[in-house]
């Protein structure tokens, strides 16, 4: 796990590369749109609405993860780091209906040009212009908005860099139909939707890890057995721990929860105790950052399976 950053740093990190995305995302939409109706391209009107969807999910991340970042109250004694897991599921759904309507419309456009004969229109030039810059727009996007989201741990982050290259991935099957009309012939029009068809498999796959990965979070998933062990062998090292039990993880937006118990000598007073328990604590926080979740039972040490009586 990344290294933890101040709340206020993370939020102004995220909702600076968001903006930056969201105007990238605003300045293609108008492109697309206006050159697709003008350049008689209905590839780049399609990747138009596409990009719109880029533009709209800028918000969602804006406003879920301004929200997650609120402290713990009254009605959230975790705080409210799953908003921005909800953030993280509801862009795994637009991504997936993205990928669902490129592929059916481009199986369909495949099949009524197969089957029925029918021809799509050719564009014009400007068109093969505009998808191109789109691409690398998009790709930069994404590149940038990646790294932004791996340096502060964000997952709605990765699922919006996603969205970018998605929107970048759309984009070549545009600029692949559009100058396969212009270079080779109108009747290589169907390597648009071809194209296309084949770009929304790889948009899909990504929408269904980044829902799986939600939804997970969201049913209190419990932390990949690696760091799970990871936490077992910091509790254990701590001098005067014995047999550290019953560890139950989860997520809770960027930041981990931790439940387990401890075994150390019933004759210890309470207050070593404590300190041994907190020493433990301490180290976890070192490790996953100071917003993590750490709660520690105590137990005397059993003797023949059984707690030694006074």
């Amino acid at each position: 796990m990344n290294e933890k950053m101040e709340t206020g740093e993370r939020t102004h990190e995220i909702n600076s590369i968001t903006l930056w995305g969201s105007f990238v995302n605003f300045l293609l939409l108008a492109l697309k749109f206006v050159i697709g109706i003008l350049g008689h391209s209905s590839a780049l009107v399609a990747d138009a609405i596409h990009s719109f969807s880029d533009f709209i999910t800028d918000f969602i991340v804006l406003i879920f993860v301004n929200i997650g970042r609120k402290p713990q109250d009254g009605c959230h004694d975790y705080g409210h780091g799953k908003f921005e897991t909800f953030a993280t599921f509801l862009i795994g759904v637009i991504l997936l209906s993205v990928g669902g309507m490129l592929m059916y419309n481009g199986v369909h456009s495949v099949v009524d040009v197969l089957t029925k004969g029918e021809s799509l229109p050719s564009p014009g030039t400007w068109a093969f212009v505009v998808a191109v810059i789109s691409i690398v727009l998009k790709e930069i996007m994404y590149h940038l908005t990646m790294k932004v989201a791996r340096k502060v741990n964000s997952q709605a982050l990765v699922a919006n860099a996603w969205h970018h290259r998605s929107d970048a991935f759309s984009s070549i099957g545009t600029a692949v139909g559009i100058g396969g009309a212009i270079l080779i012939g109108n009747k290589w029009t169907i390597l648009d939707p071809i194209a296309a068809a084949v770009v929304s498999i790889f948009i899909i796959k990504e929408a269904v890890e980044l829902l799986a990965s939600s939804v997970g979070e969201l049913t209190e998933k419990s932390l990949p057995e690696d760091i799970e062990n990871e936490i077992i062998s910091i509790v254990r090292a701590v001098d005067g721990v014995v047999e550290p039990h019953h560890l139950r993880t989860r997520r809770i937006g960027n930041r981990f929860a931790i439940e387990v118990h401890i075994r150390m000598d019933g004759e210890m007073t309470l207050n070593k105790a404590h300190g041994i328990a907190s020493q433990a604590e301490d180290q976890l926080k070192a490790r996953f950052g100071e917003d993590t979740h750490v709660a520690i039972h105590m137990e005397p040490i059993k003797i023949n399976g059984a707690y030694k009586e006074e």
